[in-house]
């Protein structure tokens, strides 16, 4: 069992994907009667045990929960992916499908009660991807401090990391990327102490980040690349027209999350699923949120809108 200090997941076991990657799978069963599954992908440069606090909330709530370890994340191994690599090649489609054999299992494993999907940050776009790719089966998608609107300046860090590429290779940390994104952040919030103070205004919850190993790490070069295809393959409009246009959807930023531009790339996200005439969409900008909403002082008020949204959807 393992969790974010004291409070632990339940279960926690190993899970082989088609892949060939050996998942790191956290399991947190309901503690009442259940009336539905969640599962939990995490962001960049963290792991899935950091969201036993929200699986806590969730399993209270009537809800199975599962969150596992991306590849070159935590304590998920594959031959191809190291700490920091999704896989030597195709990443982001081997990372969509080791989300898609978790879900598998938990469908299996509960296959009377519907399921959800939940992504923060990184997670997001992979919990959108997944979907894109396959939705049946899926009750709603819940995608949180995500961003799709990378336009040309996502453009220009892709050459950047070609150019890495070619100078460097594939499997060694980014140079230029942790620069354009992560260090750039932490300039935005000047009241902080560490280089991770955007991440959320609980100096507590920083200071855990700043101290776990696994956390707070640099991406390697096919790392980085595999994220902008998850994010330019969410951002074209064309990749939509398999999901259903009654899938409920739960997006949530932060007004000062500076990944996502203070909330705007999930609102545009949401503004364009409305466009392309998506029926059930609800989008909630936390006027004060940094980037890990369920770790800002405000987090149990999150975790609250979010289950009155899924008692509203119908059975």
């Amino acid at each position: 069992m393992t969790g974010q200090g004291a409070i632990m997941f339940a279960e926690q076991f190993t899970l082989t994907a088609k892949s060939r990657a050996t998942l790191n799978v956290f399991h947190q069963p309901s503690a009442v009667t259940p009336k539905g599954v969640i599962c939990i992908n995490h962001g960049l440069a963290e792991h899935a045990a950091r969201y036993a606090r929200f699986a806590e909330a969730l399993s209270g709530a009537g809800f199975h929960v599962y969150a596992h370890d991306h590849r070159g994340h935590g304590a998920t191994t594959a031959p191809d992916a190291p700490l920091g690599t999704f896989a030597a090649k195709d990443g982001w489609q081997r990372v969509l499908d080791d989300t898609l054999d978790v879900r598998g299992h938990a469908q299996a494993r509960h296959p009377e009660l519907p399921l959800h999907l939940f992504g923060h940050s990184m997670g997001g776009l992979i919990a959108v991807n997944s979907t894109l790719r396959n939705p049946f089966g899926l009750s709603s998608l819940i995608a949180w401090n995500m961003n799709f609107s990378a336009g040309l300046l996502g453009r220009a860090g892709q050459a950047l990391l070609a150019v890495e590429k070619m100078l460097l290779g594939s499997d060694v940390p980014s140079v230029m990327l942790p620069k354009l994104t992560f260090q750039d952040w932490a300039k935005k919030e000047t009241d902080g102490c560490t280089a991770f103070d955007w991440l959320s205004r609980d100096p507590a919850e920083v200071d855990k980040y700043v101290a776990d190993p696994l956390c707070g790490w640099d991406a390697s070069v096919g790392m980085w690349q595999d994220v902008f295809k998850l994010i330019f393959h969410g951002a074209d409009d064309r990749n939509f027209g398999g999901l259903p246009k009654g899938l409920p959807v739960h997006l949530r930023g932060g007004g000062h999350d500076p990944a996502t531009e203070g909330g705007k790339a999930v609102t545009n996200l949401s503004d364009r699923m409305v466009a392309m005439g998506f029926k059930n969409v609800s989008t909630i900008i936390g006027p004060d949120n940094r980037h890990e909403c369920l770790n800002d002082i405000n987090r149990d008020a999150v975790t609250a809108d979010l289950l009155c949204w899924l008692d509203r959807l119908p059975a």
